[in-house]
């Protein structure tokens, strides 16, 4: 078989979704467990598929807490407003799709820090930002978000253990407001990514009906590999696909 260039890629990946592969911090936080940091998303649905490994996902949302194991073959999602913590145990390794493919990188999450970081923009955003690159000093600062972020989960699951969903509910509202004005820009990369696609699907529908397979004429294959390695990404070292339109670089927001 002779391998041609193969076609310029100019369409999403199925339902515009984002992908890339993690594998959970193996550091110790303060409560002994070793992981990610505990953050929600605002807008997208998240899901694992287990590829290796065994672990966890612990969870937060009004109706309490939850700790999912996680082994090959495991497949968990959550939606928007719902705190997650992957959890490392031996050699997880997990493949993330996300919805809304463009949205998590350009800032569809907060992390679950303390109040007092939370209430303050500017100490937030210094808080979850990294030193660009992947050497010891960016390490170190991952360390620490995912250390604060800690700090602020254990208090969020505490509460709701006790049956006080007071705080979990106030960091909701934060975390809404944190990130309100980014909305125009997400609204953009959702009209150009799953809006667009969702509207294509239609469009070929309506092609079908009308007995007009022409669409079909420009059928072709693509293909793909990580284009990084071992990035730090907010649950653990991240493995993503720069492919344009489909799948952004993290931008450790």
């Amino acid at each position: 078989m002779v391998n041609g260039p193969g076609p310029r890629f100019d369409r999403p990946l199925p339902g515009a979704v984002g992908l890339s592969h993690l594998c959970p911090y193996d550091w110790e936080a303060a409560d002994g467990v070793r992981g990610g940091s505990p953050h929600l998303h605002l807008v997208c649905t998240e899901a694992y598929v287990v590829t290796g490994g065994r672990g966890s996902v612990q969870t937060l949302s009004p109706d309490g807490y939850r700790d999912v194991p996680l082994e090959p073959g495991s497949l968990a999602w959550f939606t928007p407003g719902t705190v997650h913590r992957m959890v490392q145990g031996d050699g997880l390794r997990v493949t993330v799709l996300m919805e809304n493919s463009g949205l998590p990188e350009a800032g569809d999450a907060v992390f679950t820090f303390p109040p007092e970081v939370l209430a303050d923009p500017e100490a937030y955003a210094e808080a979850a930002a990294l030193p660009p690159g992947g050497g010891p000093k960016t390490r170190a600062a991952a360390r620490r978000r995912r250390d604060l972020a800690v700090e602020g989960y254990l208090g969020l699951r505490e509460a709701l253990v006790a049956g006080d969903v007071g705080p979990f509910r106030r960091f909701q509202r934060t975390a809404a407001r944190l990130v309100r004005h980014r909305v125009p820009g997400w609204r953009e990369l959702w009209r150009a990514g799953a809006s667009a696609a969702a509207a294509r699907t239609g469009q070929r529908l309506d092609a079908l009906a009308d007995e007009d397979p022409a669409y079909l004429a420009d059928a072709t294959a693509y293909e793909a590999a990580p284009t990084a390695h071992g990035g730090h990404g907010m649950c653990g070292h991240r493995d993503e696909y720069a492919l344009p339109g489909t799948t952004l670089p993290y931008r450790g927001e």
